[in-house]
């Protein structure tokens, strides 16, 4: 599996970015984000199911962020709107068959 992102950047607070990442590969089950802020471990941003039915999100996302996929082409996307100096950080995707496989990361920095 391989997995492709982008539309990282940086916004000030209150600000919006929009991540896209697709995978390419067998057997794609559950894809979705985490993040690894300055100093700090990775951590789980939102996933989504194979058919995009179920999401799930961090307390911290919740209401700000929104997840959703393509069918046919692996692609998800993450939409974040009111973005805190606290969301800054490396963002990665994941995509799980019966291994988990992360992307390269993306960078994101909100600013105050």
């Amino acid at each position: 599996v391989q997995l492709q992102a982008s539309g990282g950047g940086s916004v000030q607070a209150g600000g919006s970015l929009r991540l896209s990442c697709v995978a390419s590969g067998n057997r794609i089950n559950v894809m979705g984000w985490y993040r690894q802020p300055p100093g700090k471990q990775r951590e789980l941003v939102a996933t989504i199911s194979r058919n995009g039915a179920a999401t799930d999100y961090a307390d911290s996302a919740k209401g700000r962020f929104v997840i959703s996929r393509t069918g046919y082409e692996n692609t998800i996307y993450l939409q974040m709107n009111n973005l805190q100096p606290e969301d800054s950080g490396v963002y990665y995707c994941m995509a799980a068959t019966s291994s988990i496989y992360y992307g390269q990361g993306t960078q994101v920095t909100v600013s105050s």
